[in-house]
Order: C-alpha cells, then structure tokens, then sequence
C-alpha cells in the first residue's frame, strides 16, 4: 500500500501510538523484501527438499550445484575450490561441508540489511553503518537467526550515536572533523557489538524463545485461527504492522528455516478475507460501495493493495466479524493441512502469495489456494447476510456513510493515498481538489521527480505514466524518476507530488519547479508539464 500524501498528525493515543511503531517496523522490513525473496527463491530450489536438491519431490536433483549452493556437500567428493567450507558432523564422521548461500543469507545477510535500514530511518547512513556493527555482536551471539535483535538493535545504536553526536557537536577543531567521526563511530559500534554478543544476544534469544513456544502452544492446540480475532480489526485500523512485521515475520521465517515453509506468513497476507467482503458488496452492496466494488476486488487480489477494502469494512462496521471468522477459517485449513509460505508475500496479492506458496510443492500451493477461496466463501457469505439484513436501511442512509468511512480510512492510517483517492472516483464521491497550479518553467528542465513518502510504489507508477505521455508527445530525452521526498536532493529540476505533500517538497528541494497533483495515476497536470517540456524543446530549437 502506497502513500501519495499526509494529513494532519493525529497526536496522542495508544491507536496512533502502535500504528506509528507498526510503520517504523514496516519500515525496515518493506525496503528488503526483494532480498527476502531472493533467499526464498534460493532455499526453495537449492536445499535437499528444494527443486534441485537431493530429495527434490519432482526428481530434479542438480548435483553437485544443490550440494554447493543450499549448502551440506561434502567438499573432499566434489572438489569445488575456492568455496566456504564449515565443520559438519555426518554419519562416516566430521567432514567439511560447503556453507553454501542459504544460511549465510538468513543468519547475515538479511537481519544486517534490517538493522541498516532501521538506523538510517533514525540517523541517516551513520546510523546505519554503526547499527550494522552492532548487530553483528546480536547475530553471533546467539545461534537463531535474530531478526528480532536487528529491529531493536540497529534503530537503538543509531539512537545512541545520534546522543553521542549531540556531545560533540560544533567543539571540534576544523580538520580533525572525520578523525573523530570515524573514530567515535567505530568505537562505539565496537563497545555495542560486544554488549551485543554478551547480554542483547542472549536476551533476544530468550524473547524469541518465548514467542515461538506461544506460537507453537496455540498451534499444539489448534488455537491459531483465534489470532484473527486481534489481526483482522488490527488491519482495518492500520495496526497490524507492529503484529505482522515485529512478531509473524521473524518467528515465520525462523520456522522457514526449519521446515521450508511457514503458516505464520499467511495469517496476514491471506488476500481471501478482502475479496470475499469486496464480492459481497459488488452483488448486495448498495450506491457508492456496490458501484466501486468490483473494481476495488481487482486491485486487493492481484495487486495485494488490502487497504482498498478498509472503507467497506469501516461501512458497516459489523461485517469485520466476517472478516474475522473468513480469516480464522483459512488459517485454520493452512493449520490443519499444513499449509504455509516458503518466505513473506509483499504485497499481499495472489501472485505473490503463489510464489511463496510453490516452493515446498505443488501439495502445499494448492493447500494455500485452498485456504484463500475458503477464507473468501466464508466471508462473503457472512458479509452477504449482514447486507441483506440491512439491505432497505442502508439504502435510506446510503448517501453519506461510504464517503465518511474513506475519510474514516484516511484518519485511521493518518495519510490519503491513491487507492482511496480511486474509490472516490469510481463511487462518485467528492474529492478534494487540488489548489494548485503548474508553475511556469524559468529553467530547461531535464530532470523531473515523482516524490512521495516512501519513494516506492504510486510516485514509480507517476512517474511511469508520465514517462509515457512525454514518450507519446516524441520527447525522449528527459529523465523522469520516482524516489521519497527524505531523498530529494535539489538537483531535480521539476518536482511532482501528491497535494498535501508539496511543502514538504518544497523545503527538501525549493529551487525546483514544484507540481501539486491530486492524484498520481490520472492527472491533467501532466498534460500540462508535457506541453511545458515541448514549448521549451521547441523554443530552444
């Protein structure tokens, strides 16, 4: 779910307060998850149950390949020079075995790039260089994969060399500026990264410990699906992030680790709760709801965008109990047919839970399939008796509550986005206009940003809109890119973003010709920065 502007800040409250700690641990995982995808690819296709491994399921074993890159082959048979090589205990003896990619990969790799990502978001790439040493002493010093450790490591030592610049800051002596930066940096990511290794390790050990053993005793009794009881209502309101990304993706993917695939990634991802709710409303919803239903299923299923169905919920606020009873049924199929996701699916569409779900086997990713068109019927049927029960009521009232549960949606989330903007148009509901117009050009303008909090996601689709309106007009030669408005540099010579957000731009960036728009998908602006561009070209010929 991509966000193209900001409201005014809620301030206060535990709501806002956990949506606000879910978004910062979103915020760590969100930016890696191509790298969690690519180890999922390589566990699923190179250990000994993957598709080139040895006990591959379709007898495709691809030795010695699976031996070296899933890692456990014998290094004395195959001969592989060059490669790491570790101490393995087999049933002839020790012997050395190839580390291959897929430990490295979780054990390194992916909680360093977590706890980097978090220290940048508290103290910039400073932050994050002495968030990664510290982390390091969390990772060796225990003998888990410690991604629980990296999300509070690495935004904490980057908090502490932030208090530790503030010391220091303008008391030193011109020239001696990076001995002492480099300098307190390194000391105090080495102090860390022992304090790490011997108390934060083992108390992170202690506290994944214990959230496994929950997680394993409402599976022991199959008490999983009630999870849904939190996690459902928690999505609708924009808190599940803190639920999801701190304790489901950590302990999931420890439990890939273990078993090559995990329920945890799917109680939720399930894209089945929102269609079947999205259904119901297109067949027995009524007004705005049933006219942009169909639409809005479309974009949750295959796009993964579950905010889009929010409002719905917000509508008519008793059919979260479908969403709830949906979403425990197809846990509880996952659960009881041992279903589960080889890595997490971002975003949560049906593409990319299908590729999650085909890495343990064809069995598995039909067990998935299962539970999302289970998880669907039940909601749907549920939310279609909600709204036939209220079918007459709800169309005496219909005219001001589906608008205020999109405004409702915004509120909860403390941001607008395009999806929300989409559905007011496809309902016919107001939208605000923009207010602002395209300034006049004073400079060639060769390089133009797209510019939104996150960088990722509606600003790349601008930008890909624009780029090819420009490419349609026979302009070619200007750079159009997309990146979060923290990034803005001031080197962009057009700058376009959602409405609210332009003074924010404005600040980052204020030498650059600055756009509002209201929507990044479909804008007449962009009509008008094409002509902008082609009037310069053209005067410049």
């Amino acid at each position: 779910m991509t966000t193209t502007s900001t409201a005014a800040p809620n301030k206060g409250g535990l709501r806002v307060g956990v949506q606000r700690f879910g978004t910062f641990l979103s915020g760590m995982i969100m930016p890696n998850i191509a790298a969690f995808i690519a180890w999922g690819f390589i566990t699923m296709l190179f250990i000994p149950a993957g598709f080139f491994g040895a006990e591959s399921p379709f007898g495709w074993h691809w030795a010695p390949v699976a031996e070296i890159i899933g890692g456990g082959g014998d290094a004395a048979t195959i001969q592989w020079n060059g490669a790491l090589t570790a101490l393995a205990e087999g049933d002839g003896g020790n012997f050395f075995a190839y580390v291959g990619l897929v430990g490295p990969m979780v054990t390194y790799l992916l909680p360093l790039l977590i706890a980097n990502m978090g220290g940048r978001m508290v103290y910039g790439e400073r932050g994050g260089v002495v968030a990664t040493i510290a982390t390091m002493g969390v990772i060796v010093g225990t003998n888990i994969p410690m991604f629980l450790g990296a999300m509070i490591m690495g935004p904490l030592a980057a908090w502490i060399t932030k208090q530790m610049d503030k010391l220091w800051d303008g008391k030193i002596r011109a020239g001696f500026e990076m001995l002492v930066n480099n300098f307190s940096a390194g000391i105090l990511g080495m102090i860390l990264a022992v304090a790490g290794f011997f108390t934060f390790g083992p108390v992170m050990l202690g506290i994944s410990a214990a959230l496994g053993t929950a997680v394993d005793w409402l599976v022991s009794l199959q008490l999983l699906p009630i999870v849904s009881i939190i996690v459902e209502p928690a999505k609708v309101l924009f808190l599940n992030n803190a639920i999801n990304h701190g304790v489901f993706t950590p302990l999931g993917i420890e439990q890939a680790t273990t078993n090559g695939k995990s329920i945890l990634f799917l109680i939720e991802a399930n894209p089945g709760p929102g269609l079947g709710l999205l259904l119901a409303f297109t067949f027995f919803g009524v007004g705005v709801a049933k006219a942009s239903a169909p639409g809005a299923a479309i974009i949750q299923f295959f796009g993964g965008i579950h905010e889009i169905y929010f409002p719905y919920a917000l509508s008519k606020p008793t059919t979260i109990l479908a969403l709830i009873a949906g979403g425990a049924s197809g846990v509880a199929t996952n659960m009881l047919l041992s279903g589960g996701l080889a890595f997490p699916a971002a975003p949560g569409s049906i593409i990319a839970v299908a590729a999650a779900a085909v890495g343990p086997g064809v069995p598995n990713l039909l067990v998935v399939f299962l539970s999302v068109l289970i998880a669907a019927t039940v909601t749907f049927l549920i939310t279609a008796v909600i709204l036939r029960a209220s079918h007459k009521r709800d169309l005496e009232a219909e005219s001001d509550t589906f608008g205020a549960a999109i405004a409702q949606t915004e509120a909860n989330k403390g941001k607008s986005s395009a999806a929300m903007d989409s559905l007011r148009r496809s309902g016919g509901a107001d939208a605000t206009a923009t207010g602002a117009t395209t300034a006049a050009a004073t400079a060639p303008i060769q390089n133009i940003v797209f510019a939104c909090d996150a960088g990722m996601g509606s600003s790349a689709m601008g930008a890909s809109v624009l780029r090819n309106k420009l490419k349609k007009a026979g302009i070619e030669d200007i750079k159009v890119t997309n990146q979060a408005i923290a990034n803005l540099d001031g080197t962009a010579d057009l700058v376009i973003t959602q409405q609210q957000l332009t003074d924010r731009a404005k600040g980052k960036s204020p030498n650059s010709i600055h756009v509002s728009v209201d929507n990044f998908m479909n804008s007449p602006k962009y009509e008008e920065v094409v002509e902008m561009v082609r009037e310069q070209k053209e005067s410049g010929e």
